[in-house]
C-alpha cells in the first residue's frame, strides 16, 4: 500500500475494500457472475443456471448492478445482464482457479465453471 496515504485516506480505502469484498462473499452473486461470464443472458436463464428463486436472484443481481459490476439492457419485456467490470471478472476467475487447484480440481477457468462435478469429493481447504 502507498505509505503516502493519510490515516483518513487509509480508513476510507479500507472501508471501501471491505464493502467490495463483502459484496463478493455471497455464493449466489458469484454464481451469477459465473453464469454470464461468457456473455449476456436474460434473467430467466440466470435463474436456471444459479438454481435459486427468481426473487433471490433478482435481489442479488440488483446489488451487483448497483455496484457497477453488471450492466443491463432491456429488450421488450426481457432484461439482459452482462459483466460491466472486467477487472472483477478477471479477479474472480483467478481466485476460482487457485481455489480449484487447492481442492484438487483439474480445471482451468477462463470462463464458466461447471455447476457441479459429479461424484467429486472435496478435501478440507486450509486457508493461509
Amino acid at each position: 500500500m502507498n505509505e503516502n496515504l493519510s490515516k483518513e485516506q487509509r480508513e476510507i480505502l479500507f472501508e471501501e475494500l471491505a464493502a467490495y469484498f463483502s459484496l463478493l462473499c455471497e455464493p449466489t452473486r458469484l454464481k451469477i457472475i459465473n453464469a454470464i461470464c461468457k456473455g449476456e443472458k436474460p434473467v430467466g436463464e440466470i435463474v436456471q443456471f444459479v438454481e435459486s428463486t427468481q426473487a433471490n436472484v433478482s435481489r442479488q443481481i440488483n446489488m451487483l448492478y448497483r455496484a457497477k459490476i453488471l450492466a443491463r439492457r432491456k429488450e421488450g419485456t426481457q432484461v439482459f445482464y452482462r459483466i460491466e467490470d472486467q477487472k472483477t471478472l478477471a479477479m474472480c476467475q483467478g481466485v476460482c482457479n487457485e481455489m480449484a487447484k487447492r481442492l484438487g480440481m483439474d480445471i482451468e477457468m477462463d470462463g464458466a465453471l461447471p455447476t457441479a462435478l459429479p461424484g467429486a469429493s472435496y478435501p478440507a481447504v486450509e486457508l493461509r
